[in-house]
């Protein structure tokens, strides 16, 4: 069987995060004190929940990297899913956050002033967030982890909110009808919300043990469908991905008269080939005989 890779990120790009999340905290808090815009002000808390998710990575990435031990025989992947889960329960407090900042303003309105130079201050700001986003998309697909994607994705929202920030302090400064800065909040309150749940909701997932995405699945079965014959069948196929690993099991039925090499050189073919398909795989097969009524009487998972 080939050799399990290096499976968890390097913490390198964790502290990518946190240096973006600091930047990006001093210049957008410096924006807000400028103009004292509610929608500065939003894009300014979402940097701070960013630095606690960066920080948050940083320990799961730190814990999931552990090797398996006796306590832990399958490693400690499933550390990351709190990470990202973390990093998601963050984004929708924030957004709650925002929009009852929003709301106030809409109630009690205020002049903004220096609204060029904010802005100007605030889209450097977008640029650092868009570069760190990038970078770590980049590295959540070389490494599968979710912990980079969640982060990457939190800052890439980070820019979209920021950008929908500067153009509702735009239409203020081109308008001056302030009432546009708390709507244009609101408006991204919602879709960092949105952003929020959806990653908590693939970080419950995880530590449910769904089943691999379907595209995972099916690249599975069509290596399995290539050693299918009259005499050899598989079912009980289950499915599980534990951070950056990804687990598989299910029964294979041979004839009963084969030897045990003969299995054994079966089953080998078809975990190398597995492995070819889908890296970072722990495959477990259980060898049944085909003519045993008993073999097939979980056929249907």
């Amino acid at each position: 069987m080939p050799e399990r890779p290096h499976t968890v990120a390097p913490l390198k790009y964790a502290w990518i995060a946190i240096a973006a999340a600091v930047a990006t905290i001093a210049i957008k808090s410096t924006a807000y004190l400028l103009t004292g815009s509610v929608g500065l002000l939003s894009d300014a808390l979402e940097s701070l929940v960013n630095l606690a998710g960066a920080v948050m990575a940083l320990a799961m990435l730190t814990v999931a990297g552990r090797p398996e031990d006796e306590d832990h025989a399958y490693g400690h992947g499933k550390a990351e899913y709190f990470s990202s889960g973390f990093e998601g329960g963050l984004i929708a407090i924030a957004a709650l956050g925002i929009a009852a900042a929003a709301i106030d303003r809409l109630i009690t309105p205020r002049e903004l002033h220096q609204l060029g130079i904010g802005l100007a201050v605030s889209f450097s700001a977008a640029l650092v967030n868009l570069g760190a986003a990038l970078v770590l998309l980049s590295a959540s697909k070389k490494h599968r982890s979710v912990t980079l994607e969640a982060s990457g994705h939190h800052l890439l929202t980070d820019v979209w909110t920021s950008l929908g920030v500067l153009a509702g302090v735009g239409l203020v400064f081109i308008s001056g009808k302030v009432w546009l800065d708390p709507i244009v909040a609101l408006v991204f309150a919602a879709n960092i919300f949105v952003t929020g749940w959806r990653i908590v909701t693939e970080s419950v997932r995880g530590l449910m043990d769904a089943s691999l995405p379907a595209e995972e699945i099916a690249r599975i079965k069509s290596v399995l469908a290539r050693f299918e014959t009259d005499e050899v069948r598989y079912h009980a196929l289950r499915t599980r991905r534990a951070g950056t690993l990804r687990f598989v099991t299910m029964h294979v039925l041979v004839p009963g008269a084969w030897s045990v090499k003969q299995g054994h050189d079966l089953v080998d073919t078809i975990e190398r080939e597995l492995h070819e398909a889908l890296p970072s795989l722990s495959i477990i097969i259980h060898i049944e005989p085909i003519e045993d009524p008993a073999a097939w009487a979980d056929q249907g998972l």
